[in-house]
């Protein structure tokens, strides 16, 4: 399956065990919630190994007396945007991963059932709006981990990518449980030069109303038990 170079498809056995798990029928909601997050901590450890530096900080003194250099990481400006509701399944583990508390941005948005294109109903990013005609808001981040368990049509991570390059992103992390192969295309391409999506899994395949197959179901109905509703 050929996919863009910023498209990086996890290999680790662990997870690939836990994605099969995660896409059983029978796998109930705790469960689907411990999946979830324990897919998020490899992917997000893979992924944030090649998008953060490491840096020199300040000193620091051992228990026994010791003085040692504190490490740090660079960028620095980072936030975490949860696409609602599945996303927010995927915040903790980014922020058990991360050494320092960051913002967590909310985006809404959901795929109009006819046309399954993207509609946002809420957005919490700081001045989101352009301070002026020509330029950005103020207080983007320098990196944005936007999480979102599944990449279907590609439209809603999309829309997600240009809203945070409008806000003045300078580069973003997408992690995602799984994702179909044009939908993930799609999202790759919409600003390739400073996007990097990470995936567990691909599916090739979509059904008519936009789900994957095989697919893991809707994640948000499985971690909030609202299947059916």
């Amino acid at each position: 399956m050929s996919l863009p170079s910023n498209v990086h498809v996890s290999k680790h056995p662990c997870l690939m065990a836990k994605l099969s798990r995660l896409r059983s029928q029978g796998t109930e909601s705790r469960e689907v919630k411990s999946l979830i997050n324990d897919i998020t901590l490899i992917l997000g450890c893979e992924a944030l190994a090649s998008a953060l530096t490491p840096h020199d900080g300040p000193k620091g003194e051992t228990p026994i007396g010791f003085e040692y250099t504190t490490t740090t990481v660079q960028p620095e400006a980072l936030s975490i945007v949860p696409i609602l509701r599945s996303g927010l399944g995927m915040v903790e583990a980014i922020q058990t991963l991360l050494p320092e508390p960051v913002p967590v941005h909310h985006l809404g948005l959901y795929r109009e059932p006819s046309t399954l294109e993207p509609v946002e109903y809420y957005n919490n990013l700081p001045h989101h709006i352009p301070s002026s005609a020509s330029g950005p808001g103020t207080k983007a981040s320098s990196l944005a981990i936007v999480v979102d368990p599944v990449i279907a049509t590609g439209g809603t991570c999309a829309a997600a990518i240009q809203t945070l390059k409008e806000w003045g992103v300078k580069k973003i992390i997408v992690l995602s449980v799984i994702a179909a192969a044009d939908g993930v295309r799609r999202a790759a391409e919409e600003w390739g030069e400073a996007v990097e999506i990470w995936v567990a899994g691909v599916d090739a395949e979509l059904t008519p109303n936009g789900m994957l197959k095989p697919g893991v179901g809707d994640v948000g109905d499985r971690l909030f038990l609202t299947i059916g509703k």
